[in-house]
């Protein structure tokens, strides 16, 4: 929607209130003119006429993305080269400081290599897991459990948080149960999905919703709080519906909130995944990451242990690289509050 028709669709709604709100003065000169001033004020608002009665679901989603560009200034585009080089460059050379730092330690201090192996060591037990095909089986499992269940975990919360986000009864009700369930640790859901679903991928996906259900919830019922009240005002000035402001202009308005659990809620079931796979080994449950991990410890073997968690940190700072951050810019470029070829 083009900013124009956002700011004549406040101009009008602004029209409207202060027709309607405003106390009659008899007396005053110029309220012979009101009616005149009022159909010039139309005119000028809607230069093509009446506004429609039924929007376009494309003018709607625009709604939200309207108010922010009103007040942006366009910017120049940057090369890609430069933004890729911000974005790479830092976590790398402070990768390389981490090592040459953990390397250096082992080489003067001469630490015991059970307790303290160095990043040699750590790479030949790199190496002997990715020969062995256990380091890629694990990852190909955990990676698939996390997106799996992550998904689940969107497909629930998502309509959950807009209707408790619609309905302030429903919000006051279960409102302190979800932020509860937020703050529970999901690994102490574990031992009762054992109980329940005993050894199998059903233990390990309940444990992944119940730690990301929430934070998903959580979000967008705050990212639904901070929809400024003009939106709402201008999407019935427009003539939507009840539905159709929810879905088309509140969801799309409340999106940078909606994002941010999003984000927590993948780092809750990331981490939830891990404890599930950790504590409820053998069965049916394949070989993730957290078995790897667990293995590890049991066979006393440190560098392997260290795979484990490289492996993990690895996967967590790659979604969050890959996925995460790009829609993070491609939705605050699209509201306006970043530059066409800028980069946070």
């Amino acid at each position: 929607m083009p900013p124009e028709l956002v700011r004549d669709a406040l101009a009008e709604d602004a029209t409207g209130a202060t027709a309607t709100d405003a106390p009659a003065k008899p007396d005053a000169p110029a309220l012979q003119d009101a009616p005149a001033q009022q159909d010039a004020s139309a005119q000028s608002a809607d230069p093509a006429g009446a506004v429609p009665a039924h929007p376009s679901a494309s003018e709607l989603r625009a709604l939200e993305a309207g108010l922010d560009r009103l007040q942006t200034a366009p910017a120049e585009r940057e090369p890609w080269w430069r933004r890729a080089a911000r974005g790479v460059l830092p976590p790398i050379v402070l990768l390389v400081v981490l090592v040459v730092v953990w390397q250096a330690y082992t080489v003067i201090a001469q630490p015991r290599p059970d307790l303290y192996p160095g990043p040699l060591d750590v790479l030949a037990s790199i190496g002997s897991a990715w020969e062995s095909g256990r380091l890629q089986l694990a990852v190909g499992t955990s990676l698939e459990r996390g997106v799996v269940g992550f998904l689940i975990a969107t497909a629930i919360g998502t309509p959950l948080g807009l209707l408790l986000a619609e309905s302030r009864p429903l919000q006051r009700a279960f409102g302190p149960f979800v932020s509860g369930l937020q703050v529970l640790p999901s690994v102490a859901w574990v031992p009762a999905a054992i109980i329940w679903f005993g050894l199998s991928d059903a233990t390990v996906y309940f444990v992944i919703l119940m730690g990301a259900v929430p934070s998903i919830v959580n979000g967008l019922v705050a990212g639904v709080r901070q929809v400024p009240p003009q939106l709402r005002r201008v999407g019935r000035v427009l003539g939507a519906n009840r539905a159709e402001l929810a879905a088309l202009v509140v969801l799309p308005a409340a999106l940078p909130g909606y994002l941010a659990g999003l984000k927590q809620g993948w780092a809750f079931s990331w981490r939830s995944l891990m404890a599930a796979e950790i504590i409820a080994t053998g069965g049916s449950i394949g070989f993730g990451l957290g078995a790897l991990l667990d293995q590890g410890r049991q066979l006393a073997d440190l560098s392997s242990v260290f795979v484990a968690i490289l492996a993990i940190l690895f996967i967590g700072i790659l979604v969050e690289l890959a996925v995460f951050a790009p829609l993070e810019r491609a939705l605050l470029r699209r509201r306006g509050l970043l530059p066409a070829g800028g980069a946070r």
